[in-house]
């Protein structure tokens, strides 16, 4: 027993580098001391429970101190600054006696100053030359991003089949209007993953990432694949490989089926000079629209690092290099386009083998358009209930809500990738089978050289779930990190012995990211909890550095009346954009620039006859001082086109000549050395010959929010009630399930399908929902056109702020859609979207008060003028005295269908219909107005057919107004909107 203590003695002294003084110790109450301090310190910052100093060494030899703090000092986010107030602080806290000594506080097994992030010498990086994918047609370079870098990520859970019940469920329960499985989505996909990309990073996810229900294959193969493959020899030929490949000879896939390995695939040598070949692949797709494109090839011992892929879209042709010495054997995404219906010019995908090196192999297999719908079956294991023959089934639902382990098989992987059960626990599977294929994924790279896999060098892993507990009150859950640097059987470093802890400093630059800018932009009482250093399969699985998030409480209404706005959502995940760039850019000791915001203020005006001219402002970012625009890019579209590759400018405007008779639209993003910004908003204009007048469309349409939430009086009800206001989705909503049906607090969870408080029907979970596309001057404009006038278009900022003059033309059309003034959470920042802003108020005033007309159209025009808390009796009289109408009720209507009256101006006169279901192509009106003329010659024009509310006046005096209370283009088909738009132009021009 005595040399059990003596090694426990030894192995102590050999780690701390001085004995416990059994002797003498400090005192406990200094202890406890040291202990409230760090615990107060740090529940400034994290939520938490007690520091205690479990234990202290001295060693007066050196004259050194040793402090031991318990697990949750180890939670807290360590800075420079923040340690050496810290020691400075504990050292006042010592009994005089040491004055003299130095010491170290420990946590989690490492002194402080270890644990601040970019801190450790030892790195993770990846030696590759070539990135996976090069995106040739980018028109401008990317230095200070994610250039080379590579990304895996996943969002959560996924549809699955539940063998013990013999059905097809989600992992998670419906709650308040969506499920975890798909909620996590709602951040990927349209926001986290371009993010990254726009950086410039390669991003790899093991679930379908293309919300598009259509999946169309073109393979030399074909049977269930579209045989719409050929090829042009030039100096060298194109010819069978001597490996299987993809082959689509199957409905559906069971068990360990590969479609990989069905198949063929063709190979030809590359060129550096003379004639190219060329395969090509040309779909015939059921509709036009977007669609994710992948290709596949395989990866052959002399492959070729810059395969050129190119896409040939409505708005050019996109090019790619891909390097074929990895990634060999699955789908590799290129990116989503605008294709048109059937087989054209615009809808097909080349590969040449032109090259900068010569003698190396270029391969060929299937392009995959689209994301379709899940073809994986599955059924109950025979044996498990004797003399029931079970049949396989699929899903039934879009192939992006299926689970991971699905889309692994689908995409080629081994079965040794994603079952683990042989078949009988697919639950268990999908959980496992994602840090299994980030090792598989960076197999044989420079990152993991001794493993099989496809060659790709992975840089991080992220897996990104919503599961983080639950309240009964209103109290915010809040964010919490996982990551593992080892123990038990798993090492404790990566590759070249570079320690596991470069996994903590990831997880503590997106936390902090994530709280810190919660905090800033919508609740500055934003929960961060733990960085917990725990053996979770997927923070513990991936051999790269690896994160495990718990953003939020999808099951807890206070975290979700955040988390069901689309502003949070992109707040959020330029957040973990932002830690994942610093994180990269301290492993290779790199400067970064964060990728610019949208820029605002879009003003397009006609310059001369045939020319317009674009204006803009760049938007500064008061969270990131690096993300200032160098440069522009214009993206320009033609018609109902595509978006062309854009021209790069170096100042905020643009002029274009523009064809006769044709609409031309426009969109702007911001660039710099980081990574390109999202989008602006589209306007269009478009001159035709012998116009008949000249309209300005203001788009006044920018809000994007979540859905109506309250909570009761006290404190026992609460949710959300989309039936009074859906809220308003960015571009597309994907989490969407149905609505709350369970407001009552004190129902408990009971199972999945009895969730209590929360739970939400399901008659949308495999739709995608429509919101504001921030391109509807284009389909007013299309109206404006037929009806003989040339219009331009301006944003409702430019108006205010004094760079479009509406004086400057006879009539505006003012789109307001949805908008309305809102508050996010518990509102502790001010509203955002009010229909009629002060400055814009005076604005159409002085405009009215000089004769020019206008068209108003919006759900909430009254309401947000009447039914706001925020409302003043100036708005009231806004309305009243210069459009001329009062408000007389919300939720006019329900079945989305007015009708003309008769009135002095019988030129407005029909029967028309607007969306009043949620649907994948325009965003719902579920409550729009009724409207009451107001004064002398304003009258009921319209009613809703349902109940003969007023729902739109019009008014000709010294000026000429139109207010409809439902929003022009949700009306549900073209040729009514031209109908309606010609009456409406007649009556303010008095044709």
């Amino acid at each position: 027993m005595k040399y059990i203590y003596l090694f426990c003695v030894v192995l102590f002294y050999s780690l701390f580098g001085s004995f416990p003084l059994w002797g003498q110790q400090l005192p406990d109450s200094t202890l406890a001391s040291i202990g409230d301090y760090l615990t107060r310190m740090a529940r400034e910052e994290v939520r938490m429970g007690r520091i205690r100093i479990d234990s202290a060494s001295v060693s007066e030899k050196k004259r050194r101190i040793s402090l031991f703090a318990n697990e949750n000092c180890s939670y807290y986010p360590f800075r420079q600054e923040s340690v050496a107030r810290i020691y400075e602080e504990v050292k006042a806290l010592l009994p005089e006696t040491y004055d003299r000594y130095k010491f170290t506080l420990y946590t989690d097994g490492k002194p402080i100053e270890e644990l601040i992030p970019g801190s450790r010498k030892d790195r993770f990086t990846n030696r590759a030359d070539r990135p996976l994918v090069t995106r040739v047609s980018r028109p401008f370079p990317i230095e200070s991003g994610l250039d080379g870098r590579h990304i895996a990520l996943w969002q959560s859970h996924g549809y699955y089949f539940e063998q013990k019940l013999t059905r097809w469920e989600w992992q998670r329960a419906r709650l308040f209007q969506t499920v975890e499985d798909l909620y996590t989505q709602s951040y990927v996909l349209p926001y986290l993953v371009p993010m990254l990309e726009n950086a410039g990073a390669n991003v790899l996810l093991p679930r379908e990432r293309d919300i598009q229900s259509v999946e169309v294959i073109v393979d030399n193969d074909g049977d269930h694949a579209q045989a719409y493959y050929s090829e042009q020899n030039g100096k060298e030929h194109w010819e069978s490989g001597n490996d299987t490949g993809f082959g689509y000879f199957k409905s559906f896939y069971v068990e360990d089926d590969n479609p990989f390995r069905d198949g063929t695939f063709r190979m030809v040598k590359s060129i550096k000079k003379g004639e190219e070949s060329v395969a090509e692949w040309r779909p015939n797709l059921p509709d036009a629209g977007e669609y994710a494109v992948y290709v596949s090839y395989k990866t052959l011992p002399n492959s070729t690092e810059d395969a050129l892929y190119t896409v040939y879209h409505r708005g050019g042709k996109s090019e790619f290099r891909i390097n074929q010495t990895m990634g060999g054997g699955t789908w590799i995404y290129l990116g989503h386009f605008q294709f048109d219906r059937g087989q054209s010019d615009a809808a097909k995908v080349t590969l040449s083998n032109r090259s900068v090196r010569s003698n190396r192999i270029v391969t060929s297999d299937a392009v995959k358009i689209g994301g379709g719908y899940g073809n994986i079956a599955r059924k109950l294991k025979a044996g498990k209930h004797p003399g029931v023959d079970y049949e396989y089934e699929v899903s039934g639902y879009p192939r992006f809500t299926e689970a991971a382990r699905y889309w692994l098989q689908w995409a080629g992987f081994p079965d040794s990738i994603y079952n683990f059960s042989d078949g009988e626990n697919d639950y268990r599977d999908d959980y496992l089978c994602r840090g299994v294929w980030v090792n598989y994924l960076a197999g044989g790279s420079t990152v993991l050289p001794d493993e099989p896999g496809l060659n790709i060098p992975i840089d991080l892993s992220f897996g990104f779930h919503s599961d983080a507990g639950t309240t009964n009150n209103d109290s915010i859950i809040g964010t919490l990190g996982i990551f593992f640097t080892g123990g038990g059987n798993r090492p404790d470093t990566f590759r070249e012995k570079v320690s596991r802890y470069v996994s903590r400093d990831l997880n503590d630059w997106v936390q902090t990211q994530i709280v810190d800018d919660i905090r800033a932009c919508f609740e500055p009482k934003w929960s961060r909890r733990g960085m917990w250093n725990k053996s979770y399969f997927e923070a513990a699985t991936p051999k790269v550095p690896a994160m495990l998030l718990e953003l939020l409480s999808h099951q807890n209404l206070a975290d979700m009346r955040y988390g069901l706005d689309p502003r949070f959502r992109f707040v959020v995940s330029r957040a973990i954009y932002k830690g994942m760039l610093r994180f990269l850019a301290s492993q290779y000791r790199q400067t970064y620039v964060v990728q610019p915001l949208p820029v605002d203020h879009l003003d397009l005006r006609f310059v001369g006859d045939n020319e317009v001219e674009l204006r803009w402002q760049p938007v500064s970012d008061s969270l990131e001082p690096t993300a200032e625009p160098e440069r522009y890019v214009v993206y320009t579209r033609i018609g109902d086109g595509g978006f062309d590759q854009g021209q790069v400018v170096s100042v905020p405007s643009f002029r274009m000549h523009q064809e006769k008779g044709e609409i031309y639209s426009y969109r702007v993003t911001a660039v710099n050395r980081g990574g390109e910004s999202f989008p602006s908003e589209t306007l269009s204009a478009c001159r035709v010959s012998g116009e008949k007048g000249v309209v300005l469309v203001v788009n006044g349409f920018d809000r994007i929010s979540g859905p109506a939430d309250f909570v009761s009086a006290d404190g026992t009800l609460g949710g959300f009630l989309d039936r009074d206001d859906h809220g308003v989705p960015d571009r597309k909503d994907i989490s969407f399930i149905g609505s709350q049906y369970e407001f009552r607090r004190s129902v408990p969870w009971m199972d999945d399908d009895a969730a209590g408080f929360g739970a939400c029907h399901a008659d949308y979970e495999t739709q995608v929902i429509a919101g504001n596309s921030f391109d509807y001057p284009a389909l007013h404009g299309a109206s404006i056109v037929a009806a003989g006038y040339s219009f331009v278009s301006t944003s409702n900022e430019a108006v205010m702020d004094g760079m479009s003059d509406l004086k400057a033309y006879p009539l505006v059309d003012l789109i307001l859609g949805k908008q309305r003034e809102v508050r996010i959470g518990r509102g502790v920042f001010a509203p955002q979207f009010k229909t009629f802003p002060k400055c814009l108020q005076e604005k159409i005033a002085d405009y009215c008060s000089k004769g020019g007309n206008i068209f108003v159209s919006g759900a909430f025009v009254a309401t947000d003028l009447w039914e706001n808390p925020n409302a003043t009796d100036e708005d009231r009289t806004f309305a009243k005295e210069v459009l001329k109408y009062s408000w007389r009720t919300d939720r006019a209507a329900v079945r989305g269908e007015v009708k003309s009256v008769k009135t002095p101006f019988d030129v407005l006169t029909g029967r028309y219909r607007f969306v009043h279901e949620l649907n994948d192509t325009c965003y719902v009106v579920e409550s729009p107005d009724a409207l009451e003329p107001v004064g002398k010659d304003c009258y009921t024009v319209f009613r809703y057919t349902e109940n003969n509310l007023s729902a739109g006046v019009a008014y000709r005096g010294d000026y000429r107004s139109c207010v409809l209370g439902f929003p022009f283009e949700t009306i549900e088909t073209g040729s009514q909107r031209n109908e309606l738009m010609t009456k409406i132009l007649r009556f303010m021009f008095g044709e």
